[in-house]
């Protein structure tokens, strides 16, 4: 059940928050909200694998 729940997370951040990555964003300079947002979805994709 917890798994499924991070899988839909996962999918909506796909579609609705930013992707850093493709963006060449620079963790060194990103700001406190672009990293929280990072961290966010990072967590989330975690726990959508375990």
């Amino acid at each position: 059940m917890k798994k499924k729940i991070f899988q839909f997370l996962a999918k909506v951040n796909k579609k609705v928050l930013p992707s850093f990555t493709k963006k060449g964003l620079d963790l060194a300079k990103a700001s406190k909200l672009q990293m929280a947002i990072f961290g966010y979805k990072l967590w989330v994709t975690k726990n959508a694998l375990d």
